[in-house]
């Protein structure tokens, strides 16, 4: 069986999608706020919705299922309803404490992704400001049943509600990938990079083996290219050249294990194939910005705190 590279990625930057509140409204309404997020994201179990921010020239329309996700905006307004009175403005409800009509309420659910630096990283350079999923792209079904399932849990009453509701915030946002990924338009980036078969077999001999000082003509090799061919592709797809790509992804490794906190630097600088800890510590401090053991001691006092609180 393939592997899944995509929850292999997932598990490594630890992105995690968070519902935070929602709202049922219905007449004429209107909803606005800054963001205050690098990703937030939007759905709509039904209804629908009139959605503005920062980088779209006029308002998305959201119908009952559809997704946005925003990509570093500063506001956002929603509006909804129709009719001559004046519309009267909404408030998020943390609590999900609200109840819906389904026939007649326009209902908002939203949340953010949260990321480490490397996820953030990753998933920024890899969406377009606004992500729109609505039916008009293939594979939403998955996609709209978990919409309609997260309403469900909201509006149920049934007991370990808000457990369920924080799994299916997760589940939204790998639906909400797995769409995007489905799409032929994707910018330069790992998502791009992980849906390209033709790159499969020399992503799986990175991925797999990180350890090896793999070289250009082993990686065209795998992937029945020639040199220039593959080095071309390999840019044109994932928006860097394929031995930047390996050394992101020891970096990835690195920052995970180094997170974990009980890792000796020199042992992991070997199983990352570098023939030093100061040739590693190098290649570190390069891609993510401060030296290993400075990382390492700053996750443990994270993860310390979050304990505490």
């Amino acid at each position: 069986m393939a592997v899944d590279r995509l929850s292999e990625v997932f598990d490594l930057v630890e992105v995690r999608g968070v519902l935070s509140g929602g709202f049922a409204a219905r007449g004429r309404w209107f909803a606005r706020g800054e963001v205050h997020l690098p990703l937030k994201f939007l759905a709509v179990p039904y209804g629908q919705v009139r959605l503005t921010t920062d980088g779209l020239d006029s308002p998305l329309i959201l119908e009952p299922g559809d997704v946005a996700i925003l990509n570093d905006r500063s506001w956002l307004r929603l509006d909804g309803g129709t009719g001559d009175e004046p519309p009267r403005e909404v408030l998020p409800d943390e609590h999900f404490s609200f109840a819906v009509d389904r026939g007649r309420d326009d209902v908002v659910v939203g949340g953010r992704i949260d990321l480490t630096p490397a996820g953030r990283a990753l998933l920024l350079n890899a969406l377009p400001p606004v992500v729109h999923i609505g039916p008009s792209m293939p594979a939403t079904s998955s996609l709209r049943g978990c919409v309609h399932r997260i309403a469900d849990e909201m509006t149920g009453g049934k007991p370990g509600a808000a457990f369920a509701i924080r799994q299916h915030g997760q589940l939204l946002l790998l639906e909400v990938l797995r769409a995007f990924m489905s799409t032929g338009d994707l910018p330069p980036g790992w998502l791009a990079a992980l849906r390209d078969e033709r790159l499969r077999p020399a992503l799986d001999l990175m991925h797999d083996r990180p350890d090896r000082a793999w070289g250009l003509r082993e990686l065209a090799h795998a992937a029945a290219m020639s040199r220039t061919t593959f080095a071309v592709r390999f840019r044109e797809v994932a928006g860097v050249p394929p031995l930047t790509y390996l050394t992101q992804w020891r970096m990835l490794l690195a920052q995970r294990a180094l997170r974990d906190g009980d890792v000796r630097i020199a042992s992991l600088a070997a199983e990352l194939g570098y023939a030093s800890e100061a040739a590693f510590s190098t290649a570190f401090k390069r891609e993510v910005g401060e030296a290993p053991l400075r990382f390492k001691n700053r996750s443990v006092q994270r993860g310390r705190l979050a304990q505490q609180h």
